[in-house]
């Protein structure tokens, strides 16, 4: 492959920045853009080893003190010779420093170019692959310690051991089938059942991960709804820690959908702030509580408020049964506590921080902590669909095995869920489906 380079860190001034190179040439273009300071250069200096020295610009001009590391094919990330120049974060001498990789005879990288060279050269697989999109873009400590775990294997290896077990059960039919006269052991219905129901209850459980997954990497859709007036944008400016939302005592101030992230609980919650319910001749806050009700309908939460500090409303009974019949977990937030008040709910103050401990225990309640084992759950749609087709699979081959009907509608079954599993890791993954994969990713990873 050629050689590729690109500025791997963010493009904003910052202590350290890094220039990436990777490829059959790697080694020489870091000859020609870096010059270590002991006079020998980097083709001569260990691998795996912070060299310091100065980086030149494309006309051979010193424009940063920088730090150089380069990595020999079998012990580097993406599986060919790379090189890494550390230089001082700014802007300017980044680009300085790759237009002189350009110029001894690298060209830009592309999007995900690197992880896609680790995949190809067989450093990762699909899971992992993924999983280091997941890493960059983690919002919560969960979501960082599961790719962390898929970074390192977790998911692929349940997946090989399904695979290797569909494997085994398909290898054991080609055997009977193609050599008829040789002296091969038969496997017996109750032990090919006995590994599929295995592989079954393995993909099964793996599958109810997603739910969980998807929580975990894109946070709870949290609707929050309520009569005008009754606290919802104040109870979004609390949680978010500045003033996101407009304000007022006007009741109807806000008029469209406002939404943000908070961490609630130890729980990404993605809030928003919805116009209040009511009858109104106003066309334009019509529209606005109409998505409102849309918001509810693509809730994965709702936080139904009603203003503590006076009697209940009929507007308040309408926000409660629109988040009952809505089928999605609630909460009864009764706000304004600081200015009195009772009734049920958990009782808040925007203003004095009261209760606000009870919502978190409330959020965690609802959306618990993974276990200290993580890296297993599945956190995108082209996983979760690769598994459920191998799970349909693997229960079709078990209908088949228990109906009696011929070995090869078992084995194609099983074969079925091995292409499936393969998908998912990347050992049968189509050209087209991988490029996709790698376009999520940003340049220079």
């Amino acid at each position: 492959m050629d050689t590729i380079a690109a500025i791997a860190t963010a493009a904003a001034p910052s202590a350290i920045g890094v220039v990436r190179v990777s490829g059959e040439n790697a080694l020489a273009v870091l000859d020609r853009v870096f010059t270590p300071a002991n006079g020998k250069p980097m083709s001569e200096q260990p691998a795996r080893t912070l060299v310091y020295g100065a980086a030149r610009d494309a006309e051979g001009r010193v424009v940063d003190h920088a730090l150089a590391v380069w990595f020999a094919a079998e012990r580097s990330y993406t599986g060919e010779p790379s090189a890494e120049l550390h230089c001082h974060g700014s802007p300017v001498v980044l680009d300085e420093t790759l237009r002189a990789a350009f110029a001894a005879g690298a060209r830009q990288a592309q999007a995900g170019e690197f992880t896609k060279r680790a995949f190809l050269n067989g450093r990762m697989d699909l899971t992992e692959a993924e999983a280091v999109v997941d890493l960059i873009d983690a919002e919560t400590a969960e979501a960082a310690r599961n790719a962390a775990g898929q970074v390192d294997g977790a998911l692929r290896r349940l997946a090989e051991r399904a695979y290797d077990a569909l494997l085994d059960v398909a290898s054991r039919f080609y055997a009977v089938v193609d050599y008829p006269d040789e002296d091969v052991e038969d496997a017996s219905p109750a032990e090919v059942g006995a590994a599929l129901a295995e592989v079954e209850a393995t993909l099964a459980e793996l599958l109810a991960t997603h739910a969980r997954g998807k929580i975990v990497k894109n946070g709870v859709a949290t609707a929050i709804v309520g009569a005008p007036n009754a606290g919802k944008s104040s109870l979004l400016n609390r949680l978010v820690g500045y003033d996101r939302a407009i304000v007022t005592p006007v009741a109807g101030t806000t008029r469209d959908t406002v939404e943000e992230t908070a961490l609630v609980g130890g729980v990404l919650l993605r809030l928003i702030d919805t116009a209040g319910l009511r009858e109104t001749d106003d066309a334009v806050e019509r529209l606005g509580v109409e998505r409102s009700r849309r918001a509810v309908e693509n809730a994965d939460l709702i936080l139904a408020l009603a203003d503590g500090s006076r009697a209940r409303s009929a507007e308040d009974e309408e926000t409660l049964a629109l988040a009952a019949a809505s089928g999605k977990p609630y909460l009864l937030l009764r706000t304004k506590s600081d200015l009195g008040g009772n009734g049920e709910g958990i009782a808040v103050s925007s203003v004095t921080g009261e209760g606000l401990d009870a919502l978190e225990a409330a959020v965690a309640a609802l959306f618990p902590a993974l276990p200290p084992k993580s890296g297993t759950l599945l956190t995108n749609a082209r996983q979760a669909d690769a598994v459920a087709r191998a799970l349909a699979s693997v229960r079709a081959a078990l209908d088949a095995l228990r109906s009696g009907m011929t070995p090869d509608a078992v084995l194609t079954e099983a074969e079925a869920a091995s292409n499936a599993l393969g998908e998912l890791t990347g050992r049968t993954a189509r050209e087209d489906m991988v490029a996709r994969i790698f376009e999520r990713f940003c340049v220079g990873k």
